[in-house]
């Protein structure tokens, strides 16, 4: 702190961060000060909590207390200050104490003045007092001057220490008058003013190309917020819609697992009223005989003859009172054996139809991104015959010639479709009635088209195919065969670029058939045809691309 003793006063009570007298001075742990507004908002906007002059750091942010010795010193010196400015002479009482960004007087010693002018022979500014000598004596006179500026040296040549008041245009550098005669001779060299004037053209120009690139870049700021709303309401709409499938199932499920409870339990308590009912008749049947016997016991031990006699005949023994034959009744064991299953046959039935009914929103869905497709004869291999809309393709058995161009598949009976898409969302549908052999998808545009082809996500195609008549693989790695109930007599491609989906649907059943997912796309994506071989009139039919309906 003793070198501060050494500097203007103005300067020991200036905040280094705002460069004006301090407000409301603070001392940090390190011992420098601040206004207290300018050390808040610093530490707010920084990554660290440190000394902007020192940087040392804090691990916590220091609290903040006024000091109210500086505080006195810079309100008595600011007070100083007005006093000063007061007494001075009525013109230059009119100029204004400095403030940041202004030039001040290089000559006052106290309180400086605000500069009128800066000469650009003595590299000095002055104030309307100091500068009164370059407006009367003659020498001075012929100095040029022009408006307050700071650094004043760096408007000086600094190989000839002459001021910059030419432009070069070659070398795109200000130069003084010397320059011209030495290094920049053939150069071409305008006077500032029209360098200035030129180059403020290309400034307005520059301004206004950024200008437009900012605007532009807006739009794209608020074209992904849209699309981040739009993908937003997608997914709280899908969400919904899940939660609603899901809970039908799951109220279908409890449904169908409680109608599976009531039947056992019915055909429990059924066996049980069986077996009570039973029971109570034995036990009827059994009082009675006991009575019966008590009668007989009386009997058979009484001596009395006449007694024994007409209880006898009362009794009836030699035809005793009809009972149930027993020996053949019996409550068989209950029998569950195909309960479950039917309960689960009967719960897949159900979820059958919730799961159809749920397709056919999701086809429906797809079908909203359908695109027009035709076929490129470019890219047909020569034995295909295109018809005139390029919406149909078949084989004619007959290589015809034509031009290999590059784009031209060779090995392989296909074509591909004359469209292509790099983003977004794409479906397309083909007719495949009365085909034994058949491939469909997607190709990426750079497939070898002069080899054989390797249709598999690694030789980049994604595709749907069926041989023999009814044997359906989706080659992916490994093959996947697939098991249809039904053969599709129309086929819907569905394509979600960013999303890397690939999905093929039975249109008519509308039933999802299988889906490439987790798919990596870098480059163009063409729709892929591959009609099959015609054997005789078998596999004759064509593909045709179907409008979306």
């Amino acid at each position: 702190m003793a070198a501060a003793s050494y500097l203007p006063p103005e300067d020991r009570f200036l905040c280094s961060i705002c460069l004006d007298l301090f407000t409301d001075p603070v001392t940090i742990p390190c011992g420098h000060n601040f206004c207290k507004d300018c050390i808040t908002q610093h530490w707010d906007t920084s990554d660290r909590c440190q000394c902007p002059m020192c940087k040392e750091a804090f691990n916590t942010r220091p609290d903040l207390r006024v000091n109210t010795f500086i505080s006195e010193m810079v309100a008595q010196f600011r007070q100083s200050a007005q006093q000063k400015a007061s007494s001075s002479s009525s013109s230059s009482s009119e100029q204004q104490v400095f403030k940041p960004g202004e030039v001040f007087c290089d000559v006052c010693t106290e309180t400086k003045l605000k500069a009128l002018k800066s000469c650009l022979v003595c590299l000095t500014s002055y104030c309307e007092t100091h500068l009164e000598p370059h407006l009367t004596m003659s020498g001075l006179k012929r100095h040029q001057l022009i408006d307050p500026v700071e650094n004043l040296e760096d408007r000086m040549c600094p190989k000839h220490d002459k001021p910059l008041e030419l432009f070069c245009k070659t070398d795109h550098t200000c130069v003084c008058m010397l320059c011209t005669v030495s290094d920049h001779k053939m150069h071409d060299v305008v006077p500032l003013k029209e360098g200035y004037e030129g180059q403020k053209a290309a400034l307005g120009k520059k301004e206004a190309r950024i200008e437009e690139m900012i605007q532009k870049r807006q739009l794209k700021i608020q074209e992904v917020k849209r699309s981040v709303d739009l993908s937003k309401e997608d997914a709280d709409r899908e969400v919904a819609e899940g939660v609603q499938v899901f809970t039908a199932l799951k109220e279908s499920v409890e449904k169908k697992l409680n109608e599976f409870i009531q039947t056992i339990e019915e055909k429990q308590k059924m066996r049980m009223k069986q077996a009570e009912d039973f029971i109570k008749e034995l036990e009827q049947e059994i009082s009675q005989l006991k009575k019966r016997s008590a009668k007989v016991e009386h009997l058979s031990r009484s001596e009395d003859h006449l007694h024994v006699l007409q209880g006898v005949q009362s009794l009836n023994i030699q035809h005793p009172s009809p009972t149930k034959d027993w020996t053949k009744v019996s409550i068989p064991p209950s029998s569950y054996e195909g309960t479950v299953v039917r309960a689960v046959v009967q719960l897949e039935e159900t979820l059958s139809k919730e799961m159809k009914k749920l397709l056919e929103v999701e086809l429906k869905r797809v079908q909203k991104y359908a695109v027009d497709v035709t076929l490129d004869p470019d890219t047909a291999y020569p034995r295909l015959i295109l018809s005139d809309d390029g919406k149909q393709v078949r084989d004619g058995d007959v290589v015809k010639n034509l031009p290999d161009n590059p784009e031209r598949i060779s090995k392989t009976i296909c074509v591909l479709g004359k469209q292509s898409f790099s983003s977004g969302r794409f479906y397309f549908e083909v007719q495949v009635k009365g085909k034994t052999d058949w491939d469909l998808g997607v190709a990426r545009g750079s497939i070898n088209r002069k080899e054989v082809i390797n249709l598999s996500p690694q030789g980049g195609f994604w595709t749907l195919w069926l041989s023999n008549g009814n044997e359906y693989k989706a080659p992916n790695a490994p093959l996947v065969l697939l098991s249809l109930k039904s053969r599709p007599k129309k086929v819907g491609v569905f394509v979600d670029y960013e999303e890397g989906l690939v999905s093929f649907y039975d249109v008519d059943a509308a039933a999802l058939i299988y889906s490439f997912t987790g798919c990596s796309f870098t480059e163009k994506l063409y729709p892929f045809f591959y009609p099959g071989a015609k054997c005789g009139h078998k596999n004759a039919a064509p593909l045709i691309i179907s409008p979306v309906t």
